[in-house]
């Protein structure tokens, strides 16, 4: 599903939904009026709070125009683990997902992960600005 208003793209791809929720496999935003890379990831990680671990600045790299930002603190149930990462691009994309892994074997998965609709569409507005 893909919605555009004013100066920005919402793309939504998403396993499953229902009147309240969905079970989203990736959010991707597109603003066409980006800060710049280090102040839009810093202003990403202070506003985005409705997500279930709180996303820290985890690298800039001004040469390829990214930055990423990540779980403060991963999720853990047992040797499992599960963080959020958000993908920033100096041309105005952004791409959140959600990442499993294990202590115990190297590598990660991509896996969905449940949002209401109030705050999916908080995240989109926290991710564009």
């Amino acid at each position: 599903m893909t919605h555009t208003a004013d100066a920005r793209t919402v793309h939504l791809t998403a396993d499953k939904a229902d009147s309240l929720s969905c079970l989203v496999w990736e959010l991707a935003v597109t603003t066409t009026e980006p800060a710049a890379l280090r102040d839009w990831a810093a202003a990403v990680a202070k506003r985005a709070t409705g997500l279930v671990e709180p996303l820290t600045l985890h690298e800039v790299d001004a040469g390829r125009g990214e930055a990423v930002l990540r779980s403060t603190a991963p999720s853990a149930k047992g040797a499992a683990l599960a963080y959020y990462e958000v993908n920033l691009h100096a041309d105005g994309r952004a791409v959140v997902r959600r990442f499993h892994g294990s202590k115990a074997n190297p590598g990660r998965e991509q896996v969905a992960f449940a949002l209401t609709h109030e705050v999916l569409a908080k995240l989109a507005d926290d991710i564009a600005g």
